[in-house]
Parts: structure tokens; C-alpha cells; sequence
């Protein structure tokens, strides 16, 4: 008997006919004489919709109002899908995020995990019933509720399946594993059988919308056994795991991210300590900074360049405009209309000429690159928004043929 962790996004449990596959599913694991825990995302575009209603009352609404708002989406889901196990003979019981131990810092809408007291589900398993657990969401040390952020359900059932020194967490998607591109993109994608943590948490990262990128860095930290795969086909998925043959595929993926704006700070003085006073403010605001370009302006003063989450570009225009005169930049510009398309491989550490190959793909096919960025496994660029697709086929096409 194993202990198995299982989520399912939203579109799995989309509907009925949906939640009683993800049901089936679920029973047939526990019919195996396995425990199981399952964790569940609100239905379809159920977080989208609580969105648009809280805007019909306000554009600038409360980040701890929005987090009890998005919070029912996922405990509708987690009710219903107990439901549906119940009508197969299953016990189940449901438990919100709170009710399941997850206690989280004072960040709403974009919380991260304190620590998980799984001891309720551990009670419940005892019982020898299905735990459905509210994925994205826990509460903070003023009995607030919060939320995760995007793609916080993957972590949800990392930090259960850490907690629990789970046997297997397998993350359901409605595509059938981790692929060299998006399918939907590339029509000559190929699904990858096995992939490491660090190559997948730069896909992630990256704009690949298999796994959130938290929920890479915890399976990697405790070491949890992790397999993507199909909620709909009943077809081995993509096992995540520490290391894998690292003579095999030299380029595991090409990823893009269109969720990227670009700020410029222009003629900040060459002076010590500039970008400590910008870049602490991003930290401050909690907006991640990605890449960054530092150029050379006129005499005594340079331009400074990066990137920032697209929902993050105007608190950061605001952010960094109302502190204008402490860094005594002449301006600030904001640019949307780029996307960031990446290639990753551990194999690229020990092989010359990745680069090159990459941006002649792209110069043959008449893209222009804007910005550069490079790690040992990664290499990113920004280009124009509404070259994007074009520039994954002609990279993959350059790599996976």
C-alpha cells in the first residue's frame, strides 16, 4: 500500500462529466488499497469570473478581500468532487486549505507557505477515507485566509506530498506530460518521458504552464517522487526527478512567457548604491525582477533595464515614480509588447554553440532580439510580442527538428 498524492487543475474538474472522471479516477487508486489524498483548483474559469465580479464593484480592490473572494472557487470544488465519490461507494471527505494545516506568511494574494500541520489528514486517512483538499490556499497568523497565486494548487499538493513523505505526487493535466514545446504551438512537440528539477523548474519559470515553479523548488527541496500526466488518457506521463542521463537530449524544451513587461529607467547617476535603492523597492513590493540590463547612457549616468511580471508593471511604474527623486533617474518607461522565449537544457552546460544555433534560428526567420539573458541551463530572449509563436517553431525546428 502506497501513499499517493493527486491533483487536478481546473479544467479537469470542469463540469460533471469531468468531475466524475477525476472521481473514477481518485476511487481507483484508493481501490488498489492505496491512500490517497487529492487536491483540486476551482472549475474551469470560476477564478476569472470572481475576478470580473469584483471588478463590477471596484478597480482597485483589497488584497485580503480578494483572497476570501478566490478562496470559494477551490471549496465548491472540493465539495462537489467528495460528492461524486461518495455516488461510487468512496469515502471522502473534504477540507479546505486551512482545515488541512496550511499556515502561511501575511503576503495576500501571493502567500507563501509558513509551515503544513497535516495531523487532520492524517486522522482522516486512518479512517480509510479520500482527503479532497482546497488546493492554493491556507491562512496567516491573524486567522486571515489567503491564497497561493497562480498555479498555488501544484504547490498545495507538493507541500502535502513533502509533508506526508508521500510515495508518488502525480499532478493530472489535460495534456499527457511535459512536452519539448507547447503542442498547441509546435505541432512536432514531443512529450518528454523523464526530466530533471532544475530543467523543469526553468521551463516553468519560463511560461511552460505544466507546473508552477514553486512547486518544482519544494519537490526538488524534500525530494518528492513527481509525475505529470494526462487527467483524461490513461497513458504514462513525465517523471520529474533529481538527475537523468545527461548524454541523452541536449535541448529538453522551448518555452515563451507573453506575461512580461519591460521597465526602463533612464540616466540614473553612476553613483553606488542605485540599484540596491531600485531593486530593494521591487523586493519591498514583493515583484520579482528577472532580466537585467544595465547600459551606459551619457557620461555619469547609465540606463537601467529589466523585467517584471505583466500584473506587476504598474505597481512598479507607480512604486518606482513616486521614489524618482531618491534615485534621481531622468524617467521611467513601461513596454508590453514583448514576450521572452527560452531554451532549456542541462546538456547545454558541456556543449558549445547553443547560442549561436538559437539566434540564427531566429535571425533566418527575421526576428530581431531586444534583450539577452543566460544561465547554465537556460538561454532567454526578449523579442516582440507577436513574434513569439513563430520564434518557438523556428528554435524547436532548430533543436528537435
Amino acid at each position: 500500500m502506497a501513499l499517493i498524492v493527486q491533483k487536478f487543475g481546473g479544467s479537469s474538474v470542469a463540469n460533471r462529466e469531468r468531475l466524475f472522471n477525476v472521481a473514477r479516477i481518485v476511487a481507483n487508486t484508493h481501490n488498489e488499497g492505496n491512500d490517497v489524498v487529492v487536491v483540486v483548483s476551482a472549475q474551469g474559469d470560476t477564478t476569472d469570473d470572481l475576478i470580473a465580479k469584483a471588478a463590477e464593484i471596484t478597480h482597485s480592490p483589497s488584497q485580503r478581500e480578494m483572497d476570501m473572494l478566490l478562496a470559494t472557487g477551490e471549496q465548491i470544488s472540493i465539495a462537489l468532487l467528495a460528492m461524486a465519490l461518495g455516488e461510487l461507494g468512496c469515502p471522502a471527505v473534504s477540507l479546505t486549505g486551512w482545515q488541512a494545516g496550511f499556515h502561511t506568511n501575511r503576503t495576500h494574494t501571493k502567500a507563501r507557505i509558513r509551515r503544513m500541520e497535516a495531523e487532520r489528514i492524517e486522522n482522516e486517512l486512518a479512517k480509510n477515507r479520500v482527503v479532497v483538499v482546497a488546493g492554493f490556499q491556507g491562512i496567516n497568523r491573524q486567522d486571515d485566509i489567503t491564497t497561493l497565486g497562480r498555479g498555488g494548487s501544484d504547490t498545495s499538493a507538493v507541500a502535502i506530498a513533502a509533508a506526508l513523505k508521500a510515495d508518488l505526487c502525480q499532478i493530472y493535466t489535460d495534456v499527457e506530460g511535459v512536452y519539448t514545446a507547447d503542442p498547441r504551438i509546435v505541432k512536432h512537440a514531443r512529450k518528454l518521458d523523464v526530466i530533471t528539477f532544475d530543467e523543469m523548474l526553468e521551463l516553468a519559470s519560463l511560461g511552460a504552464q505544466v507546473l508552477n515553479n514553486r512547486s518544482v523548488e519544494l519537490a526538488k527541496k524534500y525530494s518528492v517522487n513527481l509525475e505529470v500526466r494526462s487527467s483524461i488518457n490513461n497513458v504514462p506521463g513525465t517523471i520529474v526527478k533529481e538527475v537523468v542521463d545527461m548524454e541523452g537530449m541536449l535541448i529538453k524544451g522551448v518555452a515563451k512567457d507573453v506575461n512580461v513587461a519591460v521597465i526602463s529607467i533612464l540616466e540614473v547617476p553612476d553613483e553606488p548604491g542605485m540599484s540596491f535603492k531600485i531593486f530593494s523597492l521591487m523586493s519591498k513590493h514583493n515583484i520579482n525582477v528577472d532580466i537585467i540590463l544595465q547600459s551606459a547612457g551619457r557620461p555619469g549616468y547609465k540606463d537601467l533595464i529589466f523585467t517584471v511580471p505583466l500584473d506587476d508593471k504598474d505597481t512598479a511604474y507607480r512604486v518606482l515614480q513616486e521614489n524618482l527623486a531618491c534615485f534621481g533617474g531622468k524617467s521611467i518607461e513601461v513596454d508590453d509588447s514583448v514576450a521572452k522565449v527560452s531554451v532549456v537544457g542541462a546538456g547545454m552546460q558541456s556543449h558549445p554553440g547553443v547560442a549561436s544555433t538559437m539566434f540564427g534560428a531566429l535571425y533566418s526567420s527575421g526576428i530581431n532580439i531586444r534583450m539577452i539573458s543566460t544561465s547554465e541551463i537556460k538561454i532567454s530572449v526578449l523579442i516582440n510580442k507577436d513574434e513569439a509563436d513563430r520564434a518557438v517553431n523556428a528554435i524547436h525546428d532548430a533543436f528537435l527538428g
